[in-house]
């Protein structure tokens, strides 16, 4: 066996299915290893798109997702992707060629030192020098992945190291079973009585408890207490929005309706938590907030976020655990069932609007109507996907899938296209601005080769909308940012797809239910009109006033 057998074949046996790919000479002995594996290699268009692909692969079954690369500008494209997966705390495994460590005829050409690229971004990156390394270098990367908090971790493999012969003693060892450590008796006792001390307790829930355990363990919770629960963006979904709980997502870096319920709080029991996906400068402003941490890892250090105690160890268990001393506990909480009235009117609001081009409410509104409770929706990033983390009601983990940490855009497509590789019975959207569209467009082609039929709806105002909002906010005149586009019908029927495009108000849904329908890899274009960013955002909420009941 070559060093790159043995490195695919453990990959395979750690139970790693896909490996999404844009390889390059140096990586042909890694190819050929892949042919004989059961390994599934998707071919990209973009390295960026293989990494964003590998990244939503390991966000949505939790063993780390495979994406691989040549040297030099190969190992560079893979870079956004890499820290999309860090920062999100999605386990991603990123293997890169290089030239020989032995015979390198070729001297500096395509030469860039990627290891020292890669540290930053990564939880773990090294070269494999020598054959021997190979066995201990795969079960680290899988292990440092998946790990808490997982991430991205990168291995370069030299062309000449790939192809040399060895036979490792480690190939069939499989790492023992691993149960997570879990928060002792007396870290329990003192959570439970944070919470019972206080008035007005309330759960944000985040990224780190988006699993389906913890779903499970938070809902016990909710039933048993009453306490309500906000999610983040990065955790819509854990609390079903329909659940009377739930009081929806924060969709924005400022202040929202249901930034009132925190206002209201005096303990904030965070759950998964990580700063980086939501300021807690939003929502902490004056630094006075009691919080509960509740995480697999200690908070990291931050001016807005002290928690007043932490208990860390597995979340579910510890959800499970804090339930025997909150039986019979109560609080002051009528008011957050009246803000969850008040949010659900609000959210309604404009949902039926009959303007053309289309308003963001109507869109969000229109798009729940045509996918089921388990389906999935990818977002790019823009302006609409506030109003999407905002509004649109999610009633499972991992359902609407976003990212408010890296907040890259072109990762939609990419992102969709391994969710519907998944779970092949479930509709899978794509929504994407027209900006973030055109950052990985191409990989239309590799869901009409590789026959996933992802639908990827546009919504085009023919501008970068978000960037022209923050510069009319900042009183700065329109320049720079507006797009001439393609015509996306005729785009999607060049690459093999079906093109569709929404002529009215009430055109959405049937196109919507026609593009499903077709089993086929379709483009939707919608044009958007994002005067209500200004409507809504900045003129509503700028003059936002809670009406909170006295504070005893």
């Amino acid at each position: 066996m070559t060093t790159a057998d043995i490195f695919v074949k453990i990959l395979e046996d750690q139970g790693i299915e896909y490996c999404f790919a844009l390889p390059g000479e140096e990586n042909l002995d890694f190819l050929e290893a892949l042919r004989k594996s059961k390994i599934r290699l998707i071919v990209t268009r973009h390295e960026q798109a293989a990494a964003f692909m590998a990244a939503t692969y390991g966000r949505l079954t939790g063993k780390p997702g495979l994406c691989l690369a040549t040297l030099g500008p190969g190992a560079l494209n893979l870079v956004t992707g890499v820290a999309y997966a860090t920062l999100g705390g999605m386990p991603l495994i990123a293997v890169t060629g290089q030239k020989a460590v032995r015979d390198n005829w070729q001297g500096q050409f395509q030469m860039v030192d990627v290891v020292n690229v890669m540290r930053p971004i990564t939880k773990w990156t090294t070269t494999i020098t020598s054959p021997e390394m190979v066995s201990r270098a795969a079960y680290q990367a899988v292990t440092l992945a998946r790990e808490e908090r997982p991430g991205a971790v990168h291995v370069e493999i030299p062309e000449d190291i790939a192809g040399e012969a060895h036979e490792s003693h480690f190939l069939k060892h499989l790492p023992p079973p691993n149960r997570r450590p879990v928060a002792d008796e007396k870290a329990i006792k003192i959570a439970a009585n944070l919470i019972k001390q206080a008035k007005r307790p309330i759960i944000i829930v985040s990224s780190g408890g988006n699993r389906k355990l913890v779903t499970k363990q938070l809902k016990n919770l909710v039933d048993l207490t009453g306490l309500y629960v906000i999610g983040t963006q990065l955790g819509k979904g854990v609390l079903p929005d329909d659940d009377p709980h739930s009081l929806g997502a924060v969709g924005m870096h400022r202040r929202d309706y249901v930034n009132c319920a925190i206002d209201y709080s005096d303990l904030i029991i965070t759950v998964g938590y990580h700063v980086n996906e939501h300021p807690p400068s939003v929502w902490n402003p004056n630094k006075d907030k009691a919080i509960l941490h509740l995480d697999f890892k200690p908070a990291e250090p931050d001016e807005f976020y002290l928690p007043a105690f932490q208990v860390v160890g597995d979340i579910s268990y510890t959800l499970w655990a804090l339930q025997a001393y909150l039986q019979n506990a109560s609080w002051e909480i009528d008011y957050y069932q009246q803000l969850r009235h008040r949010l659900t009117e609000i959210y309604q609001k404009d949902s039926a609007d009959p303007a053309y081009p289309l308003t963001p409410q109507r869109i969000v509104h229109d798009v729940r109507q045509v996918m089921g409770r388990e389906d999935i929706v990818t977002l790019d990033n823009g302006i609409y996907k506030l109003w999407f983390a905002r509004q649109y009601q999610t009633f499972a983990p991992n359902t609407l899938l976003l990212d408010n940490a890296l907040a890259t855009m072109g990762a939609g497509l990419p992102s969709a296209l391994a969710a519907k590789l998944l779970y092949p019975q479930k509709k899978v959207l794509a929504v994407c601005g027209d900006g973030g569209f055109m950052m990985n467009s191409q990989e239309i082609i590799t869901c009409v080769k590789e026959n996933i039929p992802v639908v990827v709806l546009i919504l085009n105002d023919n501008a970068y909308g978000f960037i022209e909002w923050k510069q009319k906010n900042a009183g700065l005149p329109d320049f720079g940012l507006r797009l001439q586009n393609p015509d996306f019908v005729k785009y999607a029927e060049a690459y093999g797809a079906l093109g569709l495009k929404v002529t009215s108000a009430n055109d959405l849904i049937p196109q919507l239910q026609q593009a499903f329908a077709s089993d086929r890899p379709t483009i939707v274009e919608c044009p958007i009109d994002y005067s209500q960013n200004f409507k809504v955002f900045d003129e509503e909420l700028k003059n936002l006033q809670c009406e909170l009941p006295p504070l005893n």
